[in-house]
C-alpha cells in the first residue's frame, strides 16, 4: 500500500489540472502560434510560467485504484500488476484468465 500521503497529493495534483485546464491550453495556443508578434508570445510564456507546477498534467501519476501503487500501472484496468493478478485469480475481472501452458 502507497502512503496516504502520495495518494493524496496526487489528487490534489488531478483536481488542479482539472481547474487550470482551460487557462493552460489558451496560453499554450497563443505561445505556439507564429502569426502572432513575440512580445505577446513571451508575455503569455511568462503568465504560463506564473502558474501552479502541479496543474501540469505530466506532472500527474497513474496509480492504482487499489493499492496505490504506482509502478508496474496497467491503464486497460487502471490497476497494478499485483492486484490485477489477485483479482484475476479471483475471477473478479470479466475476460481475464490466468494463462497455462
Amino acid at each position: 500500500m502507497a502512503k496516504s500521503s502520495s495518494i493524496e497529493k496526487n489528487k490534489n495534483r488531478t483536481v488542479l489540472m482539472k481547474n487550470q485546464k482551460m487557462g493552460r491550453d489558451t496560453l499554450k495556443a497563443i505561445i505556439y502560434n507564429k502569426d502572432l508578434p513575440l512580445e505577446d508570445r513571451i508575455g503569455a510564456t511568462i503568465k504560463l510560467s506564473e502558474r501552479p507546477r502541479n496543474s501540469s498534467l505530466t506532472r500527474i501519476r497513474n496509480r492504482c485504484e487499489i493499492s496505490g501503487r504506482s509502478r508496474g500501472y496497467y491503464r486497460k484496468f487502471q490497476m497494478s500488476r499485483i492486484a490485477l493478478r489477485e483479482l484475476g485469480n479471483q475471477g473478479m475481472i470479466p475476460g481475464l484468465t490466468k494463462s497455462s501452458w
